[in-house]
């Protein structure tokens, strides 16, 4: 235990010599008694071809992660999620998956899998693999087999083939759109040289979906299941969750290609997404997880919208978690964050499940690129290019480590995205030439796509390609501020991005806030503010060009110290003491409710 979580422990925190603050509560959610791990838990992402590269390739590997998995235990996390690492053609970083039950030779092998597993073993470290049921890669065997079978075959039934309109069949056979761009359809050639049937595909051409309304199709899956849980994983973090099961008919939608509500097509009645028959799936997977005992997970990345919604996908008999995806797109909009709150645990208390919370993955730009800028980034999910508005590199990571106190004082779970701890950057100076993900290539470069958010990480400045690995160069170039912002840099710095968080995530387990309660402070939510208790302590943030009176409490935690002001962290702040604008700050207080 470290000497902050003796510090401030409760014990130590009880007798300090701070009056009751007056003020009205709006209670929203009581302290969390219910068992399981998961439901306060710290997660932190890797995306393995860019955490380290250990074998000189220029792309991470499972021996790299194994080899840096002490340096995520020091953050005091309980679990890694793993990106995909199956065998892959790679047209999507994996996403596209040729074999569910082995892995990539660019990452290397199942034993290599098993010394990671038992490294984070030795570590008290959970891990979590990613699912990929919606569809495969198209040089997948069961997909080979469906191009060579004929149309109505068993083989074909694997996946979503339908004849196209038009007098010869060359129209697709509805209008559905890909995420990344395009028609969601792409005709093939029959095995005699004739055009033929279309298949469906939410994402890249080479990207499949599966047919779910076929049992083979859900054997299968079972099956992969149980072969992880067999080597040990903790659980699944299920990609696109909310969309297995297409609508019976498969009717034309005018909406968003995403599912996301706009004008006159709310997102509940997107056909591809959030069906009904979705829930009998992980029901069945949930049983399946308890055959491995209580403490195995599933997490559903479930876009839905709108977010009370996302309450039916962790009723007590299927997920046990949801990404909390409004949450992320919340910004630093104060009304918008305790909407989202509000709602988020309100629904998700009424089924009796936690929330989560998230600010980056490997799907948007990183917070620390958003929060550069004084108005709206110029692009969220889909990377920001040299002809973009350029942030303020140091804004930005001043106001993400304020917004990731903010959120790691919330109750429930937390997701961490690799290399967030460091307030890494987005990548944005990458030539086209060596841009990957397919975003980029179906729009003609209109969309740029998520590369920038998948630079492969720094670990020591003084080293070739900042310590990610010592032979090719990486397989996306890094910007040149990562060798200052490398891993040994900040942990020899007391007032770094990495060390901030090893204190957040350290006190925030000694004070059991993810277990905690919420209660708007309403004196102190504003235009420009907002103020919640957790247990007794207060989580404050100020959004505003100015600064704002503190209340009398003991300091936990400051996200920065203004210079020249002093504080550290067991001083007592008094009336008229400042939070600077862009800063969070954690104060133990007692309060007394005027309301109540």
């Amino acid at each position: 235990m470290s000497v902050d979580s003796v510090l401030f422990s409760p014990a130590a925190l009880a007798g300090f010599p701070a009056g009751p603050l007056t003020g009205p509560l709006t209670p929203v959610h009581a302290a969390d008694q219910l068992p399981g791990w998961w439901r306060s838990a710290v997660i932190y992402q890797v995306y393995p071809r860019s955490f380290r590269d250990l074998d000189g390739d220029g792309i991470g590997d499972l021996a790299g992660i194994t080899a840096e998995l002490p340096r995520l235990a020091e953050l005091d996390i309980d679990a890694v999620w793993l990106s995909p690492f199956y065998r892959s053609p790679q047209r999507d970083a994996g996403y596209d998956v040729s074999d569910y039950c082995d892995v990539d030779p660019l990452f290397g092998t199942l034993d290599d899998f098993d010394a990671m597993m038992a490294e984070a073993t030795r570590l008290g470290l959970r891990m979590i693999v990613d699912l990929v049921p919606n569809h495969c890669s198209d040089q997948h065997p069961a997909f080979q087999a469906a191009l060579a079978a004929p149309a109505g075959s068993p083989e074909r039934d694997m996946f979503i083939f339908r004849d196209g309109r038009g007098t010869f069949g060359e129209e697709p056979p509805n209008n559905w759109q890909s995420h990344f761009g395009g028609p969601a359809w792409t005709r093939i050639t029959e095995p005699d040289g004739a055009p033929g049937q279309w298949y469906l595909h939410l994402f890249d051409s080479s990207q499949p979906d599966f047919n779910w309304d076929n049992r083979a199709v859900h054997d299968e899956f079972e099956r992969v299941l149980r072969f992880w849980l067999d080597r040990g994983v903790s659980g699944f973090r299920v990609d696109v969750a909310h969309a297995l099961v297409k609508a019976p008919g498969l009717p034309e939608w005018g909406g968003r290609a995403d599912g996301n509500s706009c004008d006159g097509f709310p997102g509940h009645d997107a056909p591809m997404f959030g069906q009904p028959a979705l829930h009998d799936i992980y029901r069945q997977w949930r049983r399946i997880l308890a055959e491995y005992g209580p403490d195995r997970i599933l997490c559903a990345e479930a876009n839905v919208d709108p977010l009370p919604r996302l309450a039916d996908w962790v009723r007590p008999d299927e997920m046990h978690q949801a990404f909390n995806f409004p949450y992320l797109h919340a910004g630093l909009d104060v009304h918008r964050m305790r909407h989202v709150i509000t709602e988020s645990l309100t629904a998700l208390d009424a089924v009796a499940a936690p929330s989560t919370w998230v600010l980056s993955n490997h799907d948007v730009v990183r917070h620390a690129t958003r929060f550069g800028y004084s108005g709206q980034a110029p692009r969220d999910g889909d990377g920001i290019g040299t002809s973009d508005p350029q942030p303020d590199e140091e804004l930005g990571r001043s106001r993400a480590a304020a917004a990731s106190m903010f959120m790691l004082g919330l109750p429930g779970g937390a997701y961490l995205y690799q290399g967030e701890e460091l307030g890494l950057p987005d990548g944005i100076d990458i030539p086209d030439a060596r841009r990957q993900d397919p975003t980029f290539a179906r729009t003609g470069g209109a969309r740029l796509g998520r590369d920038g958010c998948r630079v492969p990480l720094p670990w020591r400045g003084g080293e070739l390609h900042a310590g990610f690995g010592d032979g090719q160069d990486p397989w996306l170039p890094q910007p040149e501020s990562f060798a200052g912002l490398a891993r040994d840099v900040q942990a020899a710095s007391p007032s770094s991005h990495l060390n901030l968080y090893k204190r957040m995530l350290d006190l925030r387990r000694g004070l059991d806030m993810g277990r905690g309660s919420l209660s708007w402070y309403e004196d102190l939510c504003t235009n420009t503010s907002l103020a919640f208790l957790n247990g007794t302590t207060l989580v404050l943030l100020n959004t505003g060009s100015e600064p704002l009176e503190m209340p009398a409490g003991r300091v936990l935690l400051r996200s920065s110290t203004p210079p020249g002001a002093g504080y550290a962290a067991g001083d007592m702040s008094s009336a008229g003491d400042q939070l600077s604008s862009g800063e969070t700050v954690w104060l133990e207080i007692y309060i007394e409710d005027t309301e109540g």
